[in-house]
């Protein structure tokens, strides 16, 4: 809440700051580094700053969210989490790869099904390898790590000391969705960028974004339900491995098979079937639901001993 804050209040001086750099830079007097920050400043809309001014502001807060998690931990009513046993590098690499296997699996055969169906078709163009590696490859393994353990790692860790597993869960996907979705709707626009209340106004529009059913259903439900099969995972593991490779396994398949496939406009199952993309829909969620079904039965393999917490 104070991240947003401070990013509402931040972001009209950053975009004044950003058109100023912009016209520095197109009289081309600048280093080169500045000339292409002030050009990409030129080409950026107000959203892009707030979304700047969002990461800057939750840097600057971070001290205090240490600390208050230092507290937390050190809370006389907490009660300890246990892990479970440590898990030796190789059957960490099974966690991860019969994970990555289930989730990539299901959501690329979910995207072959549209491609049957003529939701999608092929690009005449197919990537390079150098660009999947760039666009598939490293964000599915730098994004499922970072989040993992911000999210089931940290979060949940610190949810699980006060609550019961469910509602410690439970609150942490909805966060997990709702800090994905922070950018406003589809032609969401702001008359004066630099009023000091414009940030303000960006903001509404994001949070009133998240009461439009459409959304709701098909984008919102979505990622909160993947939430909450990660954080399920890391519970029933003690452990953040078979969330890092469920992670890792649905970006590589997203992102993958939008790099051969495009989305054929005005089709039948859009837009409640499936929406902009491929973890945007009824059919994805139904896609997620499986692959909440595969996991039940083999976790049971990898099932940690029950992690003590309050009953209270």
């Amino acid at each position: 809440m104070g991240s947003l804050l401070m990013a509402a209040i931040l972001s009209p001086w950053f975009y004044l700051w950003g058109r100023q750099l912009a016209a520095a830079a197109a009289g081309g007097e600048l280093p080169e580094l500045l000339e292409w920050l002030g050009e990409a400043c030129g080409r950026s809309r107000f959203s892009r700053f707030f979304d700047r001014a969002l990461l800057f502001s939750s840097l600057m807060l971070m001290p205090l969210l240490l600390r208050r998690i230092r507290k937390l931990r050190a809370a006389p009513d907490a009660h300890p989490v246990s892990n479970g046993p440590a898990i030796a590098w190789r059957s960490a690499l099974a966690h991860m790869g019969m994970a990555c296997m289930i989730s990539a699996g299901v959501l690329f055969g979910l995207g072959m099904i549209l491609d049957a169906t003529g939701m999608y078709v092929s690009k005449p163009v197919s990537p390079t390898l150098g660009r999947i590696f760039s666009k598939v490859f490293i964000p599915a393994v730098a994004a499922s790590l970072v989040e993992e353990w911000i999210f089931r790692g940290v979060l949940l860790g610190l949810w699980l000391r006060f609550s019961r597993p469910w509602p410690a869960c439970l609150g942490t996907s909805l966060l997990f969705s709702f800090l994905h979705f922070l950018n406003p709707p589809g032609g969401a626009l702001i008359a004066d960028p630099s009023h000091p209340l414009a940030g303000f106004n960006l903001l509404g529009k994001i949070l009133l974004h998240f009461g439009d059913p459409l959304f709701f259903v098909t984008d919102f439900a979505s990622l909160a339900i993947a939430g909450m099969i990660l954080a399920w995972a890391r519970v029933r593991t003690g452990a953040l491995w078979f969330s890092i490779g469920l992670h890792s396994g649905w970006i590589m398949a997203f992102k993958a098979f939008h790099q051969f496939y495009r989305q054929v406009p005005d089709h039948p199952l859009s837009p409640w079937g499936v929406g902009e993309n491929l973890r945007s829909g009824l059919l994805p969620l139904m896609a997620l639901l499986v692959t909440a079904w595969i996991c039940k039965s083999v976790l049971t393999r990898f099932e940690a001993s029950p992690t003590p917490v309050n009953r209270a």
